[in-house]
């Protein structure tokens, strides 16, 4: 049984997307006969999280992976977000992390080292074989220290995993990663999470929702290092369409409520915006059958429309709900419009309007790209397929 050591700087839990792919990818990297252990930062943790006990039942996930918790120097929390002190104490942070780990190291024996963190991946090339080293890359960072860092990164890694294929090319072609080293995994979904799903009448009934409503849904962060991912826009999107619901679920519970003034700022009625909050990631398959439609309204960012493979996406996928997208090459590869979705112009609030009716009117519509939505991400998507690929891949460079 080969080991698989997976080293993250993450708060464990947390309440952003790259908990929920972590600890669903050690899972599947445990069940396709791994022995994996997963290394987290002892770090300070938000009230809402630290009321949580048991991370494997956070996320939904069989325990059949240990966790342990690795110290460093966390003066993070105690600054403003975006502050120069608080990015001081980031790399505090990161830094003592990546000393402790480092000793730690000196002593671990894996056949496989596993991180999505440059620094990491960037230590480990100093103190094991090339060969053993697997980074998966999320981030493409124009210039400057980051993108230093992430070509150092990846001269040191045997195998480097891309989560979008336009990222894997411009990694290729701007950071001198090898074309035979590199593949394209996209992100995906618990298959048994996905498995026996409720009516969309009994998910509405234990949320409290209208059963009757015509309701557009987002679920996840409302904003990514600072960056909107759209929902402003979906807002006016949805005014143009009577009797419309907005459902939000996940957080900052701030840019929320700005949202929601913003929704009530154009004269639409409060009891059609909904939100939910912040749910455990094993209640988003229940949330998402409530909704008619699912939004990806992300904006053509070079972020969003290169280098972001989103949970959501699958999520929404899996779950069976139609679909309506930015239409972007991160997912071009992925869903195909008037298949699986209906792929529409980034900001373009008249077309996507005009869509969100569409959807409205044609309930045979939405069940027709839900269904489609749902098989090709069964077959093609889940953790378990995307651990078996990236398996083989590394097996191969090893």
């Amino acid at each position: 049984m080969p080991k698989l050591l997976y080293i993250s700087l993450m708060r464990l839990p947390t309440e952003k997307a790259h908990g929920s792919q972590i600890m669903q990818n050690c899972e599947a990297f445990a069940e396709a006969g791994c022995q994996v252990t997963l290394w987290v930062a002892r770090r300070w943790n938000t009230r809402e999280m630290r009321k949580i006990a048991d991370p494997y039942a956070w996320y939904g996930v069989q325990p059949g992976f240990r966790i342990r918790r690795v110290p460093c120097i966390d003066f993070f929390p105690l600054f403003p977000a975006e502050s120069a002190a608080s990015r001081i104490a980031f790399y505090v942070q990161a830094l003592s992390y990546a000393l402790v780990c480092a000793l730690m190291l000196l002593v671990a024996r894996a056949d496989i080292y596993y991180s999505r963190d440059e620094i990491i991946v960037w230590l480990l090339g100093w103190l094991k074989p090339q060969r053993k080293i697997a980074y998966e890359a999320h981030l493409y960072p124009p210039a400057g220290r980051g993108a230093n860092l992430q070509q150092r990164a990846i001269g040191q890694a045997g195998s480097m995993i891309a989560i979008t294929e336009p990222l894997r090319r411009d990694l290729i072609a701007n950071r001198r990663a090898s074309p035979r080293r590199s593949i394209t995994a996209h992100d995906g979904i618990r298959r048994a999470s996905y498995s026996d799903l409720p009516p969309q009448s009994a998910a509405r009934q234990k949320i409290g929702w209208d059963e009757n409503a015509f309701i557009v849904g987002y679920v996840g962060r409302l904003q990514m290092i600072g960056m909107d991912k759209g929902v402003g826009g979906l807002v006016e999107v949805l005014a143009a369409v009577p009797g419309a619901h907005l459902a939000l679920v996940g957080g900052p519970e701030a840019m929320a409520e700005s949202l929601r003034e913003h929704w009530l700022g154009l004269g639409l009625p409060p009891q059609r915006f909904l939100y939910a909050g912040q749910v455990p990631p094993a209640a988003v398959p229940q949330v998402l059958r409530a909704f008619d439609v699912c939004a990806m309204p992300h904006p053509a960012t070079p972020q969003f429309a290169n280098y972001t493979s989103p949970l959501k996406l699958f999520e929404y996928m899996a779950a069976g709900r139609a679909i309506a997208a930015s239409d972007l090459a991160s997912w071009a590869d992925v869903l195909a419009h008037e298949e699986t979705a209906l792929l529409l112009l980034p900001g373009d609030t008249e077309a996507w309007s005009s869509a969100i009716m569409r959807l409205r009117d044609d309930p045979a519509l939405r069940s027709c790209l839900g269904d489609a939505a749902r098989e090709t991400a069964l077959a093609q998507y889940t953790w378990d397929a995307r651990a078996a690929r990236i398996l083989a891949h590394i097996g191969r460079n090893s």
